[in-house]
């Protein structure tokens, strides 16, 4: 093969790999908009009124990122602890008690994080809150890769039937015990999606360009 026909044959794939990153650049654009018509419906589910528990009615999924409102009593007997959680950079856990409810079922609710430099180790019966309790939260499905803290793993070795989700207190909900940090709302931003767009647009551009040039030095070499 001839030079030319060499510079022609890189030219080629130059611009195949410039078509492959366009169409990377609008997949990440079809993946934001995506996220944010996700963003929104969870908005929209967070702002209605708190739905009452137990509610026997509605599913696991038809609960998530609602506000949920419960009362009954702790069993701090039956209390675990997520290992492996952080707060703003710090390691600790996120402390799970079931809340009995007035129909003989029971919601997890997370109570909040605690921290430990292991991420595992707490003395938890120093953060109870009293047996009697009213509260507010945010229903987050269960974490289905930790057997050791999903309602639905436990509920065979619980006394009582368990609900399939988990109702966590942020940081609006009462007062607490020292050193128990409520949660933020999980936050609903876009993600990294409309930057990466941009790279592989920008990669595409070099390609591009770059292939252009080198067949502009090569044209007036000739």
């Amino acid at each position: 093969m001839s030079l030319r026909g060499r510079d022609l044959a890189g030219a080629v794939f130059a611009l195949a790999v410039a078509a492959l990153f366009v169409r990377l650049g609008f997949w990440q654009l079809a993946r934001l908009h995506e996220r944010k018509a996700q963003n929104a419906i969870i908005a929209s589910r967070r702002a209605l009124p708190p739905v009452e528990l137990p509610m026997h009615r509605l599913q696991a999924d038809a609960l998530r990122d609602r506000r949920a409102h419960a009362a009954g009593r702790y069993d701090y007997a039956h209390e675990r602890v997520w290992t492996g959680r952080t707060y703003e950079g710090t390691p600790g856990v996120a402390v799970l008690t079931p809340l009995r409810l007035s129909d003989g079922s029971a919601v997890y609710v997370d109570r909040g994080f605690v921290a430990s430099p292991d991420a595992a180790h707490v003395d938890a019966a120093r953060y109870r809150e009293g047996d009697s309790v009213a509260v507010t939260g945010l229903v987050l499905p269960a974490p289905r890769d930790r057997g050791d803290v999903n309602p639905e793993t436990l509920r065979d070795s619980l006394p009582y039937p368990v609900l399939p989700v988990v109702v966590q207190l942020n940081d609006t909900a009462d007062i607490r015990p020292v050193g128990l940090r409520r949660w933020h709302p999980p936050a609903l931003d876009n993600g990294p999606h409309l930057s990466y767009a941009i790279q592989w647009f920008c990669f595409a551009l070099i390609a591009v360009v770059g292939t252009a040039a080198v067949l502009w030095r090569q044209a007036r070499r000739a």
